[in-house]
């Protein structure tokens, strides 16, 4: 039996446990939510350092990219210092493979036509695949990294720009308490519907972390495209009521749920039996599973 636990700044709430078969062997795979306290989340860590397959490090990213370059966070970092016999994903693997991935799927299959498409990406530096490829196919896009990220209301219009803003601001912002960028805890379930509400209408797909799109998402979604990653069923009810046209995940469903990327990140590398993988590794064991994205269209 393998396992594989996810431990997260985001919210207890949002807690979930999986007993399923991959690829022929058994998993147990576990979310736990620290509601943002770090002190606590640093104890797991150091507690059940061995006593799992994989660790995912949920709610706060280890590094962001951009144009090939990482930067790490010091919180994140600090978080794992204990750890020294479970390997620990974040997630960026995937996001720099699957994620790939599902967007040229989405074209390949005729279900989103990505060409001159209006894409708002709620942050870039943490998806930078799905951004990337959302670019080589045509799209129109808008990088929200420093209207969500730092609150400045500048939309970037290119991956070229990005990069260049990346190289200036990451490391600074990477040495910054990760509470001031991103939304952990309790402030993951509380919404901010007017402040940047032109973006989101703006656009025909909205994509990205959820908690992101879910922070400054207006009441009205009609007729929107959302990609994105971990969804509860609440949040699918949710949106749902907000009158969004499509849902798609780019991790497949998980007994009513998808995980986040740092979960599925946690599989694979639990399955592969190595404590770090390669992009191709990744594709491999991708090809293996025949992931698609959970796609839900609403009426």
């Amino acid at each position: 039996m393998k396992k594989v636990l996810s431990i997260s700044l985001g919210s207890s709430k949002r807690d979930h446990r999986v007993e399923t078969t991959i690829l022929g062997e058994n998993f147990i795979i576990e979310r736990k939510g620290t509601d943002g306290d770090k002190n606590k989340a640093t104890r797991l860590f150091s507690e059940l350092d061995g006593k799992y397959d994989a660790f995912g490090l949920g709610g706060i990213d280890l590094y962001i990219w951009s144009a090939g370059r990482h930067y790490a966070f010091r919180d994140a970092r600090k978080l794992i210092k204990n750890v020294h016999k479970t390997p620990v994903l974040d997630g960026s693997g995937l996001k720099n493979t699957l994620e790939r991935r599902v967007i040229s799927y989405l074209e390949e299959n005729s279900i989103i036509s990505i060409n001159k498409q209006k894409v708002l990406m709620v942050s870039a530096v943490d998806r930078f695949g799905m951004a990337e490829t959302f670019a080589e196919l045509g799209a129109n896009l808008t990088l929200g990294d420093l209207i969500f990220g730092l609150k400045i209301p500048i939309a970037i219009k290119s991956i070229k720009t990005l990069d260049i803003i990346a190289r200036i601001v990451a490391p600074i912002i990477t040495k910054l308490p990760f509470e001031l960028i991103y939304p952990t805890g309790e402030k993951q379930d509380h919404s901010i519907h007017d402040k940047y509400k032109k973006y989101y209408y703006n656009a025909n797909i909205i994509a990205g972390d959820f908690h992101f799109i879910r922070s400054y998402m207006p009441e009205d979604m009609t007729d929107k495209i959302i990609i994105t990653n971990t969804v509860t069923p609440d949040n699918i009810k949710d949106l749902k009521e907000r009158g969004i046209k499509m849902l798609i995940t780019t991790t497949p469903e998980l007994d009513g749920r998808s995980f986040g990327t740092n979960v599925m990140e946690g599989i694979l590398v639990a399955l592969s039996g190595k404590e770090y993988l390669t992009a191709t590794d990744y594709n491999k064991l991708l090809d293996r599973l025949n992931f698609t994205p959970r796609i839900i269209k609403y009426n």
